[in-house]
């Protein structure tokens, strides 16, 4: 395969690597398997524009793209728009989808996990046809990003400890708002503090994401008002993988899902795959099964002395 990687400079990780040497390593890890990869660092203004040169270049059968949610879930479009495959370098915080995958979270395992991988498809989700990877919510989630967002960090742990701060932050102000749920036509409404829509169910016993990305389901995720102590006790579970028995979520699934948010200014704002974005009243949500071409990652035997 002749391909071409690019990599985001100010992607998590990536702020603290040797970026000469990380890009040596994946054109040698690629090439090992009889590939060719065109390595580009950017960052910044440039990087959107930088993605589409690499899309839209005939001369590429795909793009690997390395950074964060943010920089994934823009290369996802760009994939998803072009019909070209996509590989992910997990550079980020969390690296939610990279996990659905089964990509290493080490960023020069995943490069060789990739490099032995082979192409594959994933199923992709749309909010008001802004396509998403990962999930999209209202509520809680988006006021402890809102709220990090203020903190200064230049790492990774960084990050995390604003985020840490952040959610204290958040469940100290309890958030309450009406919503009305359309799940293939079952409607539900609610007082929420959180509503999460995510791309195919939640797996057990980890963080967040998809055991499968393949079931072409969208994973609805309610939850109602709650008090101070019982939001952090699911932030705790969440974190921990143990959110199924803590009986304030209630899960379901659907083909497709219509938010409807009668009052915009108690909801707030929105997030989809980590960005913060304005809120619509109505919110379209639908899963698109295997429309994605992704570059499949190879399961590494472990290395021994």
């Amino acid at each position: 395969m002749r391909l071409c990687a690019v990599l985001n400079r100010e992607g998590g990780t990536l702020k603290t690597t040797d970026l000469d040497a990380f890009s040596e390593h994946i054109r040698a890890s690629f090439a090992g398997k009889g590939h060719h990869v065109e390595v580009v660092v950017t960052g910044g203004d440039s990087l959107q524009g930088t993605l589409r040169d690499a899309f839209t270049d005939d001369s590429h059968e795909g793009v690997v793209a390395g950074g964060g949610d943010g920089t994934i879930s823009a290369a996802a479009a760009l994939a998803l728009e072009h019909k070209k495959m996509l590989g992910v370098i997990p550079a980020g915080t969390m690296n939610l989808y990279a996990r659905a995958l089964g990509t290493p979270v080490e960023i020069n395992a995943a490069v060789e996990s990739l490099a032995a991988g082979r192409p594959g498809v994933s199923d992709i989700a749309t909010a008001n046809g802004r396509p998403f990877l990962h999930q999209y919510s209202v509520g809680m989630h988006p006021r402890v990003v809102r709220q990090r967002n203020r903190y200064t960090f230049t790492s990774r742990f960084g990050k995390m400890g604003a985020s840490v701060l952040a959610a204290l932050d958040a469940i100290r102000r309890p958030l309450r708002f009406p919503v009305e749920i359309d799940m293939d036509g079952n409607v539900i409404e609610a007082r929420a503090s959180s509503v999460a829509v995510s791309n195919n169910p939640y797996g057990e016993g980890h963080l967040p994401y998809p055991d499968k990305l393949d079931q072409g389901k969208l994973g609805v995720y309610l939850v109602g008002p709650l008090s101070v102590t019982d939001q952090a006790k699911l932030l705790a579970d969440l974190a921990l993988g143990t959110w199924r028995g803590n009986g304030t979520m209630e899960e379901f699934t659907a083909a497709s899902v219509m938010l409807r948010f009668p009052d915009l200014r108690r909801a707030g704002l929105a997030l989809i795959d980590g960005e913060l974005i304005a809120l619509e009243r109505e919110v379209d949500i639908r899963i698109h099964k295997g429309a994605l071409k992704v570059l499949l990652p190879a399961r590494l035997e472990p290395t021994g002395e």
